[in-house]
């Protein structure tokens, strides 16, 4: 039973290591689910095809024992498949619940950009509540839970745009980049012997994910951290070249990503390093910009650079 931060740190550097003999190069990149995975969220990862999103979420899954399930979206899968539905049972004359895919542990949700609006929205309870309602009958999900989504952003052919209700309930939104050559010479080396997916065994469980979570909400969060984040949210809304800002929801998940980056360096207190590190990837998918700033080429990661020099600190 994980019980102080040491442990904590251990469990989460198990999980790193292990999904390392998959993916190669990528740590931060994983440290960043495992920091969306210690706060109870959900992550998007968008990057071009080919650059191990789906064998990362799979390799995250492996590591921890517990429940998986992919989703392939595509255009004709329904809510139905995803949410579960309620079938008639002749034996007793009453109507049973089916669960869906999504009642597991964890779910990947590959190319979610591919299925329609209406079953992207299938989603949105479950990703806020933790629970899915079926004819009006509420069904937990088992703990831990988290929604990993992948989306290629160049693919727009045949894709719907996640509307921004379903981006706000995103906790962080991450990206992988090519790996260098070195990088990628040594992947070609790993699979020299076979895939290396097939050999992984769980370094975890869910136990432990759900201890960890526990952890992180009492890692000590300042007054003056507090208004630092306020700060940086309340820049985006006020921005000229913003459309929407960040959101009261992204002030609590800046909050809660910066706890968790904290106790993963092993401190029990939030610094303004932590809350920097954090805002970019927080705070981006969050942040829609006008039309004629997308014309002059500005970026939502440019606003946050400018949030984050204009916004002061705590000393």
């Amino acid at each position: 039973m994980i019980e102080t931060t040491e442990q904590a740190v251990h469990c989460l550097r198990r999980v790193l290591y292990n999904v390392e003999k998959v993916i190669v190069g990528k740590r931060y990149a994983i440290e960043l689910v495992l920091t969306t995975l210690a706060c109870r969220g959900h992550a998007l990862i968008e990057d071009v095809p080919g650059v191990g999103k789906t064998s990362m979420v799979s390799a995250l899954a492996k590591s921890v024992d517990g429940s998986f399930k992919r989703i392939q979206f595509t255009p004709d899968i329904m809510p139905s498949d995803i949410t579960g539905f309620s079938a008639f049972n002749p034996q007793n004359s009453e109507f049973e619940y089916r669960p869906g895919a999504v009642m597991s542990q964890f779910i990947l949700a590959d190319e979610i950009n591919r299925t329609s609006p209406k079953t992207q929205s299938s989603l949105l309870e479950v990703m806020e509540e933790n629970q899915v309602t079926v004819d009006g009958k509420s069904h937990p999900v088992p703990e831990p839970f988290v929604v990993l989504a992948t989306q290629n952003p160049v693919e727009y052919l045949g894709t719907y745009p996640l509307p921004e209700a379903q981006l706000d309930r995103f906790f962080m939104k991450i990206s992988l980049g090519y790996p260098s050559a070195a990088e990628e010479g040594r992947m070609l080396e790993r699979r020299r012997e076979g895939d290396p997916m097939q050999s992984l065994d769980p370094v975890a469980v869910g136990e432990d994910i759900v201890a960890i979570q526990n952890m992180v909400e009492k890692v000590h969060v300042s007054g003056e951290i507090n208004e630092f984040i306020v700060g940086l949210t309340r820049y985006t809304r006020d921005h000229e070249d913003i459309v929407l800002g960040a959101s009261p929801r992204a002030s609590l998940c800046l909050f809660k990503a910066a706890q968790a980056w904290a106790l993963y360096n092993n401190r029990d207190f939030v610094t303004p390093d932590d809350v920097i590190t954090m805002a970019p990837h927080v705070l981006e998918h969050r942040i829609i910009l006008k039309q004629e700033a997308k014309l002059r080429k500005v970026t939502a990661v440019e606003i946050i650079q400018e949030a984050l020099q204009k916004v002061r600190p705590p000393l």
